[in-house]
């Protein structure tokens, strides 16, 4: 009798015991080290900050969900095999915030072959918009989008003469198609397209043609190093050009590399302002990040927690225990999700997300003003 009571007690408390908990598993692979890692750990910071609080409200359906993160260096090679492990061997219910545009489409095929979402890869490449992937749901709007914007706002104020600097890669490609029609639109032309090697950038040939073109702005893709380069690299040579840069450096940490030559840089930016309380979403964000120490909410860390709130509702939507198909079918049928103050929606054909795109420059004291 005592030991059947014993045998009971045991099973109860392994029952109860964490690592038995029903937890829904969630793959990430990320470069947190190499050119973009201060902008994915803030990413991610964000995702986790609402992930932390629906977790500790119970979870989704009483199951906690679980984010593993991998470092793929920033590497496309890396990216590819880490998404294979969180697919094959973590059975991961689906892949989160990706991020970089030739990495993220390392990883399609393997959603394709096993069926597996991706929610709000950190990338807003046209190619994973148009045509729709059938496996990825985007949140964030697109490069295209951010540089037309950013064209639209320097032709307004009477800037004409604009080069573009960019890599020679999908994500480099966007952003310039994004640039040449706004410049269509204002029926102007470029004094200097410059493009530069993704994988071993070197500045040193192309700002001083960018310099010579005697441009009045300076549009960089690229990555945050890359950006930091060209940006000390021109105001070296004497350049006092207005520069300009994407929504892929839209972080603390990059802000911060600048220093003094940060000041006054645009960075576009995909969601609104970190401190506009009027959206409920920023709202909930601030009062979740204050509630945290030390933790200063940035505009990369809105689009992770963005990404995260349509995860969450997407496995809410997904049944009592989701799966890679019950999520795949409630995230293709979500309709006029309200984030709080954005509204998401997504069907068979269409995994667009968000249009939203705004500018930001950065003042003399590191951090974003609007």
């Amino acid at each position: 009798m005592k030991q059947r009571i014993f045998w009971c007690a045991a099973l109860l408390a392994a029952a109860m015991s964490p690592a038995s908990q029903a937890q829904i598993l969630i793959g990430q692979t990320a470069g947190f080290t190499g050119a973009v890692g201060a902008g994915v750990k803030e990413t991610t910071d964000g995702a986790k900050l609402y992930i932390d609080s629906v977790n500790a409200n119970g979870g989704v359906g009483g199951q906690k969900i679980e984010l593993i993160s991998m470092d793929d260096k920033f590497e496309t090679k890396i990216a590819a095999e880490n998404a294979r492990q969180l697919i094959e061997e973590k059975k991961v219910v689906a892949m989160f915030l990706t991020r970089g545009t030739p990495h993220t489409q390392a990883v399609i095929p393997l959603l394709n072959q096993y069926g597996v979402p991706l929610v709000g890869p950190s990338t807003g490449a046209m190619v994973l918009h148009q045509p729709v992937q059938k496996h990825i749901f985007n949140v964030r709007a697109t490069y295209q989008r951010e540089a037309e914007k950013a064209v639209t706002h320097l032709t307004s104020i009477g800037i004409t003469k604009i080069a573009v600097l960019y890599p020679d890669d999908s994500f480099g490609s966007d952003g310039l198609a994004g640039a040449q029609k706004g410049m269509t639109t204002a029926k102007i032309t470029p004094v200097a397209v410059e493009k530069f090697d993704r994988s071993k950038p070197d500045l040193s040939a192309i700002v001083p043609v960018i310099y010579k073109s005697n441009a009045q702005a300076v549009i960089m893709i690229g990555s945050g190093q890359v950006v930091l380069e060209g940006v000390k690299a021109l105001r070296a040579a004497g350049s006092a050009a207005q520069i300009v840069t994407l929504s892929n450096n839209a972080s603390s940490g990059f802000a911060k590399s600048l220093g003094d030559s940060g000041r006054n840089v645009i960075v576009t930016q995909v969601f609104p302002s970190e401190r506009s309380i009027a959206y409920p979403m920023i709202k909930e964000a601030l009062k979740l990040a204050q509630a945290k120490p030390q933790t200063e909410l940035s505009p990369a860390m809105l689009e992770g927690f963005a990404a995260a709130k349509v995860l969450v509702e997407g496995l809410r939507r997904a049944g009592p225990k989701p799966t890679r198909e019950t999520l795949q079918s409630a995230l293709e049928n979500m309709r006029k999700f309200d984030m709080g103050g954005l509204e998401v929606s997504f069907s068979p054909a269409d995994h667009t997300g968000l249009d939203f795109a705004d500018l930001s420059i950065i003042g003399s004291d590191g951090k974003f003003k609007r």
